[in-house]
């Protein structure tokens, strides 16, 4: 059944993004799939001719206004966004490069920011909804993925505030919550110690190492039990589609765990992640 509304996605061209992109058009909606890359952009239009794809680098201001004119100027009436796109930044904090904190802010906060502001006018005009993938680790922080971590959190402080004042513009915000999901973004923890290797001090690699080697087997570990996007993707949908769609949702078992041992103590919350990744 066909809807005469449109969803833009952000970070479309695989993973979460491009199954979530998928459901949503099979729903009915027009998906504007933002992907970075023009490679990505005539791969989706191979294989999957039922998305609009568009150009979209989220710490790009004139990326993002040229995809959003792209939408509005297709007569579309804008109902949905997804902010999906996201990356992983990890290693030891003590050593970890300022601009690396700086990058991992730039894609999952203020780029985040930046394309929810820019599609804000379009989704007033249908009171639409806008909907942010966080993670469960925004609820404590694990160590060597710090600043993924920190995103998140405040990723998920700034969608409290944003659903509080644009609700009575009719505006709903949701965002999701959730552990490992099988996409590539996991494939790239686990070449964390090999990138690791190539751009910290030999010093950082002497104290670190154990602890490293410790993190790239959770991550593998995680990444095999890991929920098949295209559940997540359902969820999504149905955060679009539900008459009133919850401020958040935690999805998987893993994820609501998770949430539980955030609630504890941090004596004992400090002992079970050290316990579970085997470190001191």
């Amino acid at each position: 059944m066909s809807d005469p509304r449109a969803i833009l996605v952000t970070g479309a061209s695989s993973g979460i993004g491009n199954a979530t992109a998928a459901r949503l058009a099979s729903s009915g909606f027009t998906v504007f799939a933002g992907v970075r890359k023009e490679s990505d952009a005539a791969r989706l239009h191979k294989e999957q001719a039922e998305l609009r794809t568009v150009i979209l680098d989220v710490t790009d201001a004139d990326s993002i206004a040229h995809a959003i004119n792209v939408v509005n100027e297709s007569g579309i009436p804008l109902y949905g966004l997804l902010n999906n796109a996201g990356i992983a930044v990890g290693g030891p904090l003590e050593y970890l490069e300022t601009s690396d904190l700086r990058r991992q802010f730039d894609v999952n906060v203020f780029g985040t920011m930046a394309v929810t502001q820019a599609a804000l006018p379009l989704l007033r005009r249908t009171q639409g909804r806008i909907v942010s993938i966080g993670s469960i680790g925004s609820r404590f922080g694990a160590p060597f993925i710090g600043p993924y971590c920190a995103s998140k959190a405040a990723l998920a402080m700034l969608m409290d505030s944003l659903r509080l004042e644009i609700a009575p513009f009719g505006i709903a915000v949701s965002l999701f919550e959730f552990a490992a999901v099988k996409t590539p973004i996991w494939e790239k923890g686990r070449n964390l110690k090999v990138e690791l290797e190539k751009r910290l001090p030999p010093k950082a690699l002497e104290d670190y190492d154990p602890f490293i080697a410790a993190s790239v087997k959770a991550i593998d570990k995680e990444e095999r039990g890991g929920l098949d996007p295209r559940i997540v993707a359902d969820a999504i949908a149905g955060a679009f589609t539900a008459p009133k769609p919850r401020a958040r949702y935690v999805i998987g078992k893993q994820a609501r765990i998770q949430a539980a041992v955030a609630l504890l103590p941090h004596a004992t919350r400090d002992s079970i992640v050290r316990k579970v990744l085997r470190i001191p």
